[in-house]
């Protein structure tokens, strides 16, 4: 900014005479106006990614947290949406190449930060524990003992929360989620360290897997957003900044994310009230 300023203003403004056309090419083909001359809002969707997302096969009606999310969007804009089945991964790679307007559920990672902007933060996903019937425990120093037996997939962001906050737990690193299940519901384990809607979920499918609990001292999350193209006009980015702070303060947010977590099974009273949503 400051080298800029040091240019003489005759400079200055044969620099801008000459960049108006491509400034007005860009100006024209940034997200929101593209959104609003077509009338049709692109949006990634995740088969089976529960409670983002949830085709009906039957019918081939989307639903869930993040369908509900993008029909509000849809509906203040006055657009129509158009899905396109994706990944958490080709997500990404689907704003980079113009592929989709939006997509959900996107963790912002400093990777790929660097290759798409993200729109703030939709709720921060706590992690905690999966405990055995009968167990109890309220804060990661709970868990933190050689006598209590973990279970968390490979590899995983669940297995690296897991080392670093119950190192002294005997800690089983197994193959998959459904391993990590099993050794839960044969009693080989005690815990399993895992993400909000990842434990919730499973137990709304079994019950006999015991209860979830989100850990404290000190409380463990990580975002969860919405991503967009990265581009210079930041019209759009801004606007569903704006757009998820409003439904996060009004509650509607809330609603919805218990909406999509009934399409798994989980009852609206088996949400955590310390989820800050």
């Amino acid at each position: 900014m400051r080298y800029a300023l040091a240019i003489g203003s005759g400079a200055a403004l044969a620099s801008a005479m000459t960049t108006t056309p491509a400034s007005a090419q860009a100006a024209a083909d940034n997200t929101l106006d593209r959104v609003r001359a077509s009338k049709v809002l692109r949006i990634a969707v995740l088969p089976g990614e529960l409670p983002y997302f949830n085709k009906d096969l039957a019918s081939g009606t989307w639903s869930g947290f993040s369908i509900e999310m993008a029909n509000d969007i849809a509906k203040l804009l006055d657009v129509k949406l158009e899905y396109v089945e994706s990944t958490y991964g080709n997500s990404v790679l689907d704003l980079q190449a113009g592929k989709i307007d939006l997509g959900f559920a996107l963790n912002p990672t400093p990777q790929r930060a660097l290759v798409i902007d993200f729109c703030g933060t939709v709720f921060p996903h706590p992690f905690g524990a999966m405990l055995k019937k009968g167990m109890e425990a309220k804060t990661w120093a709970d868990i933190n003992k050689p006598e209590v037996k973990i279970a968390v997939d490979v590899g995983s962001a669940n297995e690296a929360v897991a080392r670093r906050f119950a190192p002294n737990a005997t800690i089983k690193s197994l193959k998959s989620r459904d391993e990590v299940m099993l050794e839960m519901a044969s009693g080989r384990v005690d815990v399993v360290v895992n993400a909000l809607i990842l434990g919730l979920t499973a137990i709304a499918k079994n019950p006999n897997l015991g209860s979830y609990k989100i850990l404290q001292s000190p409380s463990v999350a990580i975002p969860s957003s919405m991503g967009v193209r990265r581009e210079a006009d930041k019209r759009w980015r801004d606007f569903l900044a704006v757009w998820i702070d409003y439904n996060r303060g009004i509650g509607q947010m809330r609603e919805w994310f218990v909406k999509g977590l009934g399409l798994a099974g989980v009852k609206a009273e088996d949400v955590p009230v310390e989820v800050n949503i």
